[in-house]
């Protein structure tokens, strides 16, 4: 079974990602903000896929996903920024910085099972 981490502040948000990814047949493990997700990832680096959201207090989703990327064993991971964000400029650095995909929010089911299907088998 493949593990997912939903990083949100909202609470929210994280109860619809988990739900969708749990229907998907993921094992989900959550964070309200990036720093949280750090810790989760040095307790268990077998996770598949980050949901990951850019506002947050404490550290936001860029912040995370750059020191996250600065690590070799989280090389495996795929990173889907979902997120309000929609800025050209934001989407293109969140790809620099190590990001695999962007989805906005809000989204569907459908949505997300399309861009998770991609990461994982690149139809």
């Amino acid at each position: 079974m493949k593990k997912a981490l939903v990083v949100d502040d909202s609470k929210a948000i994280r109860q619809i990602e988990r739900k969708y990814l749990e229907e998907l047949g993921f094992h989900v493990l959550e964070a309200e903000n990036g720093e949280v997700a750090l810790s989760i990832l040095k307790e268990d680096p077998q996770i598949d896929l980050i949901l990951l959201d850019w506002h947050m207090p404490v550290m936001n989703g860029y912040e995370f996903l750059k020191k996250m990327r600065e690590n070799p064993a989280y090389s495996h991971i795929k990173v889907m920024m979902v997120t309000t964000e929609n800025q050209q400029k934001s989407v293109i650095d969140a790809i620099m910085a190590g990001a695999n995909e962007y989805l906005m929010k809000p989204f569907d089911k459908e949505m997300l099972e399309t861009k998770i299907r991609y990461l994982f088998e690149g139809f």
